[in-house]
């Protein structure tokens, strides 16, 4: 079986540039994409991500401008994709932030992958962090945790990265595929293209330093890896992603 990857798509928010690019353009508000992504793999279906809980959002953050249609939750998804949540056997989150966890509530079937260090964070922030990790629903009754540390193998062609420096614990996924380009899923330690380009971090962060460390770890894994660099909010690059039912590899 060939690896498969289907990216989901969750909608969209609204943030200031200045969050997207730390300290530039202040006051100019950017709408931006929210997505995850599906890997079938012969190892079981492990998804990265899950996007925003819209009711979550309209009641704690409704200044991001939340909009998202019933079609863009993660069991329609996965629908187009043609599975249901209980196929899911892995969730992997790149960190725990409330806009990649809003989903992980619908795979109760499936082993959360999370670092160790990004659980204490999720659970137990820094006051800062407080709005960032509103959304404790990935912690839901009955689930069960695979606590990671360092770069992991999780099957031939998968792996995780430790890319910290938004979060404690933030985790980048490269996906081997034989029918299409490899594909290097940065989640937030790399917003966008221009992020990567410039090596200018996002204005929210927990370590600035290690923040563009990992801008740079991950070009430099790029080239090792003749993979393709996929921002976790790039509204340019959106554009032109291939969404599920459609897909790539396979």
């Amino acid at each position: 079986m060939s690896t498969k990857v289907h990216l989901l798509d969750s909608g969209t928010l609204v943030i200031d540039r200045s969050q997207m690019l730390w300290n530039i353009d202040c006051g100019t508000p950017v709408r931006f994409p929210v997505y995850s992504v599906l890997v079938e793999h012969e190892k079981g279906l492990f998804l990265f991500d899950t996007g925003y809980d819209l009711e979550h959002v309209e009641k704690v953050l409704p200044f991001e401008q939340p909009i998202q249609s019933q079609q863009q939750t993660i069991p329609e998804q996965l629908k187009l994709a043609g599975f249901e949540p209980g196929d899911v056997d892995y969730v992997i989150n790149s960190h725990l932030h409330f806009d990649h966890v809003g989903g992980n509530k619908y795979l109760t079937e499936a082993t959360t992958l999370i670092h160790k260090q990004e659980l204490r964070h999720g659970k137990v922030p820094e006051p800062f962090e407080r709005l960032g990790y509103s959304d404790l629903g990935f912690d839901y009754p009955g689930v069960k945790y695979d606590l990671l540390e360092g770069d992991i193998k999780l099957a031939d062609g998968l792996w995780l990265y430790q890319t910290p420096g938004h979060t404690a614990g933030h985790y980048s996924m490269l996906v081997e595929l034989e029918k299409d380009r490899n594909m290097l899923f940065a989640g937030d330690a790399c917003y966008s293209q221009e992020n990567l380009e410039k090596e200018v971090i996002a204005g929210f962060h927990l370590d600035p330093t290690d923040s563009v460390r990992s801008i740079k770890r991950l070009k430099r894994l790029a080239d090792e890896h003749d993979a393709d660099i996929y921002g976790a909010h790039d509204a340019e690059s959106f554009k032109n992603f291939k969404l599920a039912p459609d897909h790539y590899g396979g």
